[in-house]
């Protein structure tokens, strides 16, 4: 497998997001709530004229909500099904190498996690969980009830 990973810090863990899925990376200053949203909604925010719906990553994998009143985020920014969504995530690491296919995660990681694993993948940083974005975007399933 040669497909190419963003490592990433979410709630203190290292994951891996698909490179090829990621526009850029960017700081987020500016976001604005979005009254009656889902809860990991954090709100929307522009970049280049585009907006961008920003997804709380730590309060969709049930991990608590990340605090954005203290200024500077960091997010990557992709697109699914022709809508721009930033994913705030506690750091950008940096882009590696998959150096096998998804294999089946052998421990138990919490619902949130396991809602969104694709598997685990091994890289020249070690092994790494690999994330489904579409998964991460959609939230909790009580969420997406909900909605």
């Amino acid at each position: 497998m040669n497909e190419l990973l963003l490592i990433v810090t979410v709630g203190g863990s290292r994951v891996a997001l698909p490179a090829a899925a990621v526009e850029s990376v960017v700081e987020l200053d500016t976001l604005i709530p979005v009254p009656r949203a889902p809860a990991h909604v954090a709100g929307l925010s522009a970049l280049r004229s585009r907006v961008l719906t920003v997804i709380d990553c730590m309060q969709s994998l049930e991990l608590g909500a990340t605090d954005c009143t203290n200024g500077i985020r960091e997010a990557a920014v992709v697109e699914v099904d022709g809508h721009h969504y930033a994913l705030i995530v506690d750091v950008v690491e940096d882009v590696v190498e998959a150096l096998s296919d998804p294999s089946a995660v052998r421990a138990a990681m919490g619902a949130g996690w396991e809602r969104v694993s694709k598997g685990m993948v091994e890289t020249e940083e070690g092994p790494l969980l690999l994330i489904d974005i579409e998964k991460l975007i959609a939230g909790t399933a009580t969420e997406a009830r909900a909605a």
